[in-house]
């Protein structure tokens, strides 16, 4: 039987995008959410880097366009917010390219969009 990966932490960082989404509910933009769960870090004294950029290697140059990570927690996890209708696969693919260009493992998903927060975990 596996462990799962980072699990304190991860329950940590949904537990206060939960007590986000419990204060300010569905429909506001994705930077209030951002700005919100920036200061539940802050609050919090859990480490974090807002909007972290990733350089994307092809071949062996380095493309002139970067990925922007919404946090990285903890060093080890990467947040990916987001406020919209519902998530796609295209936003878990999206965070599978943020850990693949990051060399980080896990990646949690969440949407304040909907009437509960959702959120997925996404291991490279």
């Amino acid at each position: 039987m596996s462990s799962i990966l980072f699990k304190e932490e991860a329950f940590e960082i949904i537990g206060l995008c939960m007590e986000v989404h419990s204060h300010l509910g569905k429909g506001h933009n994705e930077i209030v959410y951002k700005d919100a769960l920036q200061y539940e870090f802050f609050k919090n004294n859990i480490p974090f880097v807002r909007e972290q950029k990733f350089e994307i290697i092809y071949k062996d140059v380095i493309l002139p366009h970067h990925y922007f990570a919404d946090f990285i927690v903890h060093d080890y996890i990467i947040l990916e917010v987001k406020a919209i209708e519902t998530l796609h696969k295209s936003h878990i693919k999206q965070t599978l390219n943020y850990l693949a260009a990051s060399r980080l493992n896990l990646g949690l998903l969440v949407n304040f969009g909907e009437d509960s927060l959702i959120h997925k975990r996404v291991i490279l």
